[in-house]
């Protein structure tokens, strides 16, 4: 995969001195035309497209950024009550990633999202203590983010 990227680089650079022309949008043409190429030709590569992971990092991060909008949301509107009416609670929830560095992408994912904090990790059984901000709303929205991050997760790092 890393190939592939110098490669499409190489090509970009190439773009830019062939038209003799230094600026990001020259780049950025010599980039897409790069990639263009190396997509038409990546049965040629021992490895997979780089494309692909390309894509599902983006992925991943537009699903953060919309999970984060709408907690967002969702913490606003009950700050903004005149009584509180949430029920804080702490869940245990098993997760179904397995290296450490998948797991703690997942963790930063869901502390970073309001309303939700995991509190400890049990590595060997792969656990996680999560405490959220409402009890009634974990098994709607917080369960469904953790297993949308741990799908976007998967297709990002295998």
């Amino acid at each position: 995969m890393t190939t592939q990227i110098l490669i499409n680089l190489l090509i970009a650079i190439t773009w830019m001195l062939l038209n003799e022309n230094w600026d990001v949008v020259s780049f950025t043409v010599g980039y897409v035309i790069g990639f263009a190429i190396i997509s038409s030709m990546r049965r040629f590569f021992p490895v997979p497209f780089y494309g692909k992971k390309a894509i599902a990092v983006i992925k991943l991060l537009l699903l953060f950024i919309i999970e984060l909008f709408k907690s967002s949301i969702t913490v606003i509107k009950e700050i903004m009550r005149p009584k509180i009416k949430i029920k804080p609670g702490i869940f245990r929830t098993t997760t179904v990633l397995e290296s450490d560095l998948e797991i703690s992408l997942l963790v930063t994912l869901i502390t970073l999202t309001p309303g939700s904090v995991v509190m400890e990790i049990d590595q060997k059984a792969r656990v996680l203590f999560i405490h959220a901000m409402d009890a009634d709303d974990f098994n709607n929205n917080i369960m469904k983010t953790k297993k949308r991050f741990e799908k976007a997760i998967i297709e990002v790092m295998r």
